[in-house]
């Protein structure tokens, strides 16, 4: 079913932070009126990284989230800087957190977190023909780097350290996408 947009009669804002919180008055097609909130990013977006060591191995890493108070395993992961393209700020995080650079890269989809109410979207990455390169970057320690068989990823989905949603989609994603290219 189609359904059409709901007319914006206004929007308000204020600073939140990294974001801008904005309340919209809208008007459904059954002229039902409600005041919504979400959170509208500031910056460029983000890109999630899937390194590809070889055709069966993504590289993972190890870093501390504050969030939930542990170290997390999960995907390199980071912010689009002014004047970048999805795929250089994908090479260049996987460079600073990782210590590799990709000669292959491509933006394969972009992931939202909570579309309901927040309009941040996640560009995911595939990266491919990988080389050792290291750039500093602003993590305060070193991340651990962790190979990971693609053939495994049941394993990994229940493990209680790789929780972050993102990368758990990404690589449902990216090993899609790999069985659709073998296979025509």
């Amino acid at each position: 079913m189609s359904q059409r947009l709901p007319v914006i009669h206004g929007i308000t804002q204020h600073d939140a932070g990294p974001y801008r919180m904005e309340r919209l008055d809208l008007e459904f097609a059954n002229g039902e009126r409600r005041l919504y909130e979400r959170l509208h990013s500031r910056g460029h977006g983000a890109v999630a990284v899937v390194p590809l060591l070889d055709a069966q191995t993504v590289l993972l890493v190890r870093e501390y989230a504050a969030g939930v108070h542990r170290y997390e395993l999960g995907l390199v992961k980071g912010r689009i800087d002014a004047g970048e393209t999805p795929e250089q700020a994908a090479n260049r995080e996987l460079m600073e957190e990782a210590g590799y650079g990709a000669r292959d890269l491509r933006v394969l989809r972009r992931l939202t977190l909570a579309p309901t109410y927040m309009s941040h979207q996640t560009h995911l990455v595939l990266a491919r023909d990988l080389y050792p390169q290291r750039l500093p970057g602003d993590e305060p320690e070193e991340l651990e780097v962790v190979p990971w068989k693609l053939a495994d990823l049941g394993q990994l989905i229940l493990r209680e350290d790789f929780s972050e949603g993102r990368s758990i989609a990404a690589l449902f994603v990216v090993r899609e996408w790999l069985e659709q290219q073998a296979h025509g």
